[in-house]
């Protein structure tokens, strides 16, 4: 009779369901951390591993008392009116593109008279004499008529497309000067109180009004009225106390005269930052 095949000694046997049980552990293990571990698109990233979720915003800058903050990059100039920086203008757009807000923001026409009237008072600037629009920026010249009925210029302002994206609004950087000038406090210079004023003027008998505007302020944060002026490119000079907003930001510099005619005839303006 054949002798019947031993089976594995109990040793061997031991030694078998050891091996099995850490083959099952492991493979419970890693089917776990799989399970447990979110995809790619779940975890906010593609497959190539770039993120595409909400980038950290930066901290803002912070410049020292005293000194020249360079012009907003995508700006060419100092943001006068209607918007104080790049937020502003994203804001508007929002609204403008859910409610359809303000929609004269991105009429360089619109947006001077509205400078010239609402912010600086010169209501009797009623008149868009003439508009050159050149890409990204605008010359828009602002008057009225005269008694007689002929247009008078008042001034020719700067404007400047500002931001990014749809729909990109006007702003309003500064003039450009003829017989009335206004060369200071320099463009983009710091200021503080009083800031003096001067420049050159053409004209007889000229009454000057000097004023300093804040987007933070409805009315003027410094004015001075009834300053003599008159000749042929005369010097002219004042210092216009000015209560600063606290913080720091830009200023608008506005001389104006008039009277003989109406109330305002010519004006210029100029940007600087506190």
């Amino acid at each position: 009779m054949a002798e019947e095949p031993r089976g594995p000694s109990p040793r061997l046997r031991l030694s078998l369901i050891a091996g099995a049980i850490v083959i099952l552990v492991a493979g419970a293990l890693t089917a776990g951390v799989l399970l447990a571990r979110p995809t790619d698109r779940e975890a906010g990233q593609p497959t190539s591993g770039t993120s595409v979720g909400p980038r950290p915003t930066p901290a803002p800058a912070v410049t020292a008392p005293g000194a020249t903050v360079p012009p907003t990059a995508s700006l060419a100039g100092l943001p006068l009116w209607p918007f104080a920086d790049e937020a502003g203008v994203v804001a508007w757009q929002r609204d403008f593109h859910s409610e359809g807000h303000q929609p004269w923001h991105l009429n360089a026409d619109l947006t001077a008279l509205s400078f010239t009237r609402s912010y600086l008072g010169y209501t009797n600037v009623d008149q868009v004499l003439a508009a050159v629009v050149s890409g990204r920026s605008a010359r828009v010249t602002v008057g009225f008529d005269n008694p007689n009925g002929d247009p008078v210029t008042s001034a020719v302002l700067h404007l400047v497309r500002f931001g990014g994206g749809a729909d990109v609004p006007w702003e309003v950087v500064g003039t450009r000067d003829t017989t009335l000038t206004l060369t200071s406090p320099a463009y983009g210079s710091t200021v503080r109180s009083p800031v003096t004023a001067g420049g050159l003027i053409t004209g007889v008998d000229e009454s000057l009004r000097v004023q300093v505007h804040s987007l933070s302020r409805s009315t003027p944060v410094g004015a001075v009225d009834g300053v003599p002026a008159g000749g042929d490119r005369a010097p002219w000079q004042v210092a216009v106390p000015v209560t600063m907003p606290s913080g720091h930001g830009v200023l608008t510099v506005a001389v104006a005269t008039g009277g003989q005619s109406t109330d305002i005839e010519r004006f210029a303006i100029t940007g600087v930052r506190y």
